[in-house]
C-alpha cells in the first residue's frame, strides 16, 4: 500500500523558514498534482498550495509571496519552501497526491500523509 510520507515540520520563530517534503513510501507508476493543505485547531482543513502536473501552481492568498511549492518528477516528491513564517501558519500541514497510480494496472486514487506539525511561535 502507497504511502505519503511527509518531513521537515517542527517549531520555528516568526519571520523563520521551513521546508516541507513529500515523497511515496514506493515507486509509483504516475501521480497528477501534489499539493498541501493545513487544518489549525477549530478550523477546517484548507489548501496551502498545489502543483499541477505541467507546474501549473495554486496559492492561498494568505500564503502568496511566503509560500513555494515545488516537484521532482523523478522522485515523486512535493516540496514546501516556508518562508517569512507569522504565527497564524501554525497547523498540522498534509501533504495530498490526487489521480495517484501505484502500478500500470491500479486504479487512480487519491492518498493523503499523515501530516506534520508546524508551530509558529516565539
Amino acid at each position: 500500500q502507497v504511502q505519503l510520507v511527509e518531513s521537515g515540520g517542527g517549531l520555528v520563530q516568526p519571520g523563520g523558514s521551513l521546508r516541507l517534503s513529500c515523497a511515496a513510501s514506493e515507486r509509483i507508476f504516475s501521480v497528477g498534482a501534489m499539493g498541501w493543505y493545513r487544518q489549525a485547531p477549530g478550523k477546517e482543513r484548507e489548501l496551502v498550495a498545489s502543483i499541477g502536473s505541467a507546474d501549473t501552481t495554486t496559492y492561498a492568498d494568505s500564503v502568496k509571496g511566503r509560500f513555494t511549492i515545488s516537484r521532482d518528477y523523478v522522485k515523486n516528491t512535493v516540496y514546501l519552501q516556508m518562508n517569512s513564517l507569522k504565527p497564524e501558519d501554525t497547523a498540522v500541514y498534509y501533504c495530498n497526491a490526487d489521480n495517484l497510480r501505484a502500478t500500470r494496472f491500479s486504479n487512480l486514487n487519491n492518498y493523503w500523509g499523515q501530516g506534520t506539525q508546524v508551530t509558529v511561535s516565539s
